[in-house]
């Protein structure tokens, strides 16, 4: 009888070696990882734009995107660190991806490193890049069902972000549903409402950053 070989098991597994490989460099280095992961125009770039506008926190970015180099572009203007990763037409990023770009990376003196993941609320849930937490950024003219449509997301993320707040008043974007569900999928996460263009919410944003910096720099 012919051997069936389960060739997803064997990709993820080959990649879960790769996962832990970016785990153990940033925990011998004390930096935290965060995996944005949000659709397509959700506002990712502008807020690690705002990030940099409104705080101290020394970080570097890995851009995942299909093609173009323009949200690498746009953070290499802040003198941010940042390695730009096209996938070619791949819907994610993949662990393999990201100790590449790591390799690349003088990370001397970061204490955070950013992979800003391809526009996607499916496959990048899948997959472990050695982070530290995942960030789920919805927008709000996304509309305030996603939560229950991508519940693996909202289930998993360390956080949740509502980006372009400023946008409420003009769009027919139901919070409480969007809070209700959310408590179901995911009680205890950290909720941020974000206008990453005037800096509301940022604070708040800012100060989870340091939180999960401290913590890891204590461990």
């Amino acid at each position: 009888m012919a051997k069936v070989v389960d060739v997803k098991k064997s990709v993820m597994e080959a990649d879960e070696v790769l996962a832990e490989k970016v785990r153990s460099f940033c925990r011998d280095r004390r930096i935290v990882l965060v995996n944005l992961i949000g659709s397509p125009g959700s506002g990712k770039t502008t807020l690690l734009e705002a990030t940099k506008k409104y705080s101290d926190i020394k970080f570097a970015v890995i851009e995942g995107d299909v093609e173009t180099a323009r949200d690498a572009e746009r953070i290499n203007a802040l003198g941010v660190p940042v390695v730009q990763v096209n996938t070619h037409g791949g819907c994610h990023l993949e662990a393999n991806l990201v100790n590449g770009a790591i390799g690349e990376m003088d990370l001397e003196g970061i204490s955070l490193l950013f992979v800003e993941n391809v526009g996607n609320l499916v496959c990048p849930v899948e997959f472990d890049l050695g982070e530290d937490y995942k960030v789920a950024v919805n927008s709000v003219p996304e509309g305030a069902d996603k939560p229950m449509k991508y519940p693996h997301l909202f289930h998993k993320a360390g956080a949740v972000l509502l980006t372009k707040t400023d946008l409420l008043p003009y769009l027919s974007f139901d919070i409480d549903v969007f809070e209700k569900d959310l408590e179901k999928l995911n009680p205890d996460v950290p909720f941020l409402k974000i206008n990453s263009m005037n800096g509301d919410g940022i604070k708040e944003w800012v100060e989870l950053l340091e939180g999960w910096v401290r913590e890891k720099s204590s461990r």
